[in-house]
């Protein structure tokens, strides 16, 4: 499975949370697609963590009124 973002996309959970920088695109001992590796910041903490294709989605940015 070939994944669906690349590093520099702008992604954020499915249930919700911060808007999400993919870092990088994660792979398992064989070589295979296995997630993103994603960092934001919580305050002026850098987080970092990895999650599975199946969890994100395209970040949309709140429309201004």
């Amino acid at each position: 499975m070939a994944p669906k973002f690349k590093p520099g996309d702008i992604v954020q959970l499915k249930s919700g949370g911060p808007a999400m920088t993919i870092a990088s695109i994660s792979t398992n001992i064989g070589g295979d697609f296995s997630g993103y590796q994603c960092e934001w910041f919580k305050g002026a903490s850098k987080e970092r963590a990895h999650f599975t294709e199946e969890t994100l989605q395209t970040y949309v940015a709140p429309k201004k009124t």
